[in-house]
């Protein structure tokens, strides 16, 4: 996801902020979950995928804000 930063400086974030920890692993998991989904190793509805997915979505862009916040 922050390909192109340096991963000591995605490591940094990780360690010293809490929430971007916490939100940068939810994404994570939503990201497997989405791909387990989609190779039809996790059997979900439809709808649910769609709503992971939106969530996942919504994840990344308070990352990528908060990132840009801390970094600009």
């Amino acid at each position: 996801m922050f390909e192109g930063q340096s991963q000591a400086d995605v490591d940094a974030m990780l360690k010293h902020d809490r929430d971007f920890r916490r939100l940068y692993h939810h994404h994570r998991d939503l990201d497997k979950r989405v791909m387990d989904a989609e190779l039809g190793v996790l059997p979900i509805h439809d709808t649910a995928l769609s709503r992971m997915k939106k969530e996942k979505l919504a994840a990344k862009e308070e990352l990528v804000r908060r990132w840009d916040s801390r970094h600009h």
